[in-house]
């Protein structure tokens, strides 16, 4: 079974963990800097951000970045270019769960808009650092809530009908999509970057702060049953970002039953982010959306 302990020493590499000033962001910074890495925690709010750093064990710092708002995005990627001169590994796992109806800085539904559309931005700008190294890798945290997601009729900006469960799922979905599409990108240009995806089950985080009271208690007591430590959330997301074994496309989660707990193991994406035509249609759509346009110089494979 796969955990901390099969990691390698990483002395001088450099991550960038959106998203770690708790919950599974936290733990997969800590691990990545008891093993030598130097961390950079993405935070919209830079006082919990160097609160999360003093909990390190080894060296990092702050950048700050909200998601939702794509000029702070654009301005985090600059400070970072300013600050580092490559990224070794990039991890994409802020998100918004459940939360009510309501938009970004820029208008859009602020679920996609978050856990989708801020990651696309800034993966797109920090590219080229991550391409500077030699072994670079872009980690997208998804969820099992994808499998239940869809992007036909998606309107990025639209409130009508609005469902917090079908917006997150939708949201999730687009993380594997964007993943994959990513990789297929990625070595169509030769590239010798690679992009995964992971998810971690059903993790006891502050992501359900925003759900109902009665949700909370259920899963505070008989969910404990079915869930895992942030910890133990962390792993396929540390496994995807560091085992030498793992190769571009492929998606990570907790290998128990239900895909809610247990070891990470490599899993079988949902059908729907398998599709080139989605793929497609999502990586357009986010270009015009963001107006990030990736610099790789071959086009997609197909």
């Amino acid at each position: 079974m796969w955990s901390t302990r099969d990691m390698s020493r990483l002395d001088g590499a450099t991550a960038l963990v959106t998203g770690a000033t708790g919950g599974i962001g936290l733990e997969t910074a800590k691990a990545l800097s008891a093993h030598g890495v130097h961390v950079v925690i993405g935070a919209r709010d830079t006082e919990r951000g160097a609160d999360a750093i003093r909990q390190l064990p080894g060296r990092g710092s702050v950048l700050s970045l909200d998601l939702a708002c794509l000029e702070s995005v654009r301005q985090a990627a600059t400070d970072l270019h300013e600050r580092v001169d490559r990224l070794d590994i990039l991890i994409n796992n802020a998100g918004l769960w459940w939360q009510p109806a309501r938009r970004t800085k820029d208008g859009f539904e602020s679920q996609i808009g978050v856990n989708h559309l801020g990651h696309f931005a800034l993966t797109g700008l920090l590219l080229d650092l991550v391409e500077r190294s030699p072994a670079g890798r872009v980690v997208t945290v998804s969820s099992i809530a994808a499998g239940a997601g869809s992007i036909t009729r998606l309107d990025l900006r639209s409130l009508d009908g609005y469902r917090p469960t079908t917006a997150y799922n939708t949201s999730k979905l687009a993380n594997l999509l964007f993943a994959f599409e990513l990789h297929h990108q990625l070595t169509a240009a030769g590239a010798s970057t690679i992009s995964l995806a992971a998810h971690p089950g059903a993790a006891r985080t502050d992501l359900f702060r925003d759900a109902s009271p009665g949700f909370r208690v259920a899963n505070a007591t008989i969910g404990r049953l079915f869930t895992q430590s942030p910890q133990a959330g962390a792993l396929p997301v540390l496994r995807a970002a560091t085992d030498p074994q793992v190769t571009g496309g492929e998606y990570y989660g907790p290998g128990g039953p239900g895909r809610f707990r247990g070891a990470p193991k490599r899993q079988q994406a949902p059908r729907r982010a398998g599709d080139p035509a989605a793929r497609r249609q999502l990586w357009t759509m986010s270009e015009e959306a963001t107006g990030v346009i990736y610099p790789l110089r071959a086009g997609p494979v197909r």
